[in-house]
Order: C-alpha cells, then sequence, then structure tokens
C-alpha cells in the first residue's frame, strides 16, 4: 500500500487555498492551549508618591553647594559661571513649613538670601519664596507646585527684561547623597524652555574643615537671581 500523505493544513490542489476543516480544528486547539499557558504581561503602574510636608526633608541641615549660572539669559548665551556657596535648612511651623539661609560666593562679590517654603494640606502643594540681600524689601513671585516620586517642579509667571516669562525651579536626585537643583525660564508660555542656573549639594558632616566649614554661613537654594 502506498503511504499515505498527510493533508496540508491548505489544501491546493485545485489551484485554491482551501483550509483543511480537520487542520482547522487542530490548530484553533494550539492556539487555544498556547493562550492558556502564555500568562499576560503585567502592566508596572508608576507608583503614586503625592506630595506631604516631609518633601523637602532631604534638605534638612548643613550642605555645601557647587553652583553653574548662565551668565546670560534668554539672549543665546551658553557661556556658565562656576562659584560655591553654602546651605542651612531647618523646619517651620510644626514641620508645614521651612527655611535656608544662604550664601553664593559670586565672582563678583557674595549676597545672602533666604528660600521660604511653606506646604498647604488642602491642596498639597507648596509655594516658596526668595528673598535676597540685594532688594531686601522685595520678595520673588512665589512659585508654586509638588513632587511626584521625588522629583518637584515649581512655576510661576513673571517678568523679565520687560517681558512675560514662565519660571520653574525642579529638584532631582532628593534620594540620594547629593541632591540637584536647577531654574529654568519659558518665553513662550512653557513650549521651550532655557535653563540658566544649576546647584549640586553636598552635605557638610559635624566637625568638617576646611572649606566647608569656613562657608557654614549658607547659600542659596532657590535663588531667582
Amino acid at each position: 500500500m502506498a503511504n499515505e500523505t498527510p493533508p496540508a493544513p491548505f489544501d491546493d490542489t485545485a489551484g485554491t487555498h482551501k483550509p483543511s476543516r480537520r487542520n482547522l480544528f487542530i490548530l484553533a486547539g494550539q492556539i487555544a492551549f498556547l493562550a492558556a499557558c502564555t500568562p499576560l504581561p503585567t502592566l508596572k503602574e508608576k507608583p503614586m508618591t503625592p506630595s506631604s510636608e516631609h518633601d523637602f526633608d532631604f534638605l534638612i541641615g548643613s550642605w555645601r553647594v557647587f553652583h553653574q549660572r548662565l551668565r546670560e539669559r534668554l539672549a543665546g548665551n551658553d557661556e556658565w559661571q562656576e562659584f560655591d556657596g553654602t546651605c542651612t535648612m531647618h523646619t517651620l511651623l510644626g514641620g508645614q513649613g521651612n527655611v535656608d539661609d544662604n550664601v553664593m560666593n559670586l565672582p563678583g562679590g557674595t549676597y545672602r538670601g533666604v528660600g521660604l517654603r511653606s506646604f498647604d494640606p488642602a491642596t498639597r502643594r507648596w509655594a516658596i519664596w526668595w528673598l535676597d540681600s540685594r532688594t531686601p524689601h522685595a520678595i520673588d513671585t512665589p512659585v508654586v507646585g509638588s513632587f511626584d516620586n521625588g522629583v518637584g517642579s515649581f512655576y510661576a509667571d513673571e517678568t523679565f527684561n520687560g517681558k512675560p516669562i514662565r519660571v520653574r525651579f525642579r529638584w532631582t536626585d532628593t534620594h540620594t547623597a547629593s541632591p540637584h537643583w536647577e531654574q529654568a525660564f519659558s518665553p513662550d508660555s512653557g513650549a521651550t524652555w532655557e535653563v540658566n542656573w544649576k546647584m549640586r549639594f553636598v552635605r557638610v558632616t559635624a566637625g568638617a574643615s576646611g572649606t566647608a566649614s569656613r562657608t557654614a554661613s549658607g547659600t542659596n537654594s532657590e535663588a531667582s537671581a
């Protein structure tokens, strides 16, 4: 007896692709088996970490700060000034607010500044004000915002050189030993941003000597100047 050839899934003896009913049943069973045995992919949802009065706890204490500041803003400039300073922060209002005392050792001279922050439990947002010694009776428009997964973003509408701009403060690396802060301006309502000030914080340990202890009187953690 001649060996029988198993029917192909698609029988084209008549010149057309005609599925074999038997093989369709087999194929459907195989697909169903594989579907049952293959686990569905797990969707990894981004954990929510709503803002709280503890958002700035990472900044409590004394720091040495390394600054990079753009020499000219919103002028197509790419020349950065580098200098150091210090920041000392403590809490207020039973933990619902905080203040830092700062010193910036700019190449053209040193000045002091104060950053004041207050948390609103109703809106779960922070407001941040800046006051410095060069204009001691003028306080900046507060930037307002919150933290999401350790990144703090805060915004305000301001004017710069007589034109309206958007201001952004951003905190990153807040769960590390060296937090980072930056300031950016937008001339087009937030469509594009130019970063003009960056700060890297290094904690001053108790009993530290040298430059860190010499400058232990502060630096701007959030300077809009």
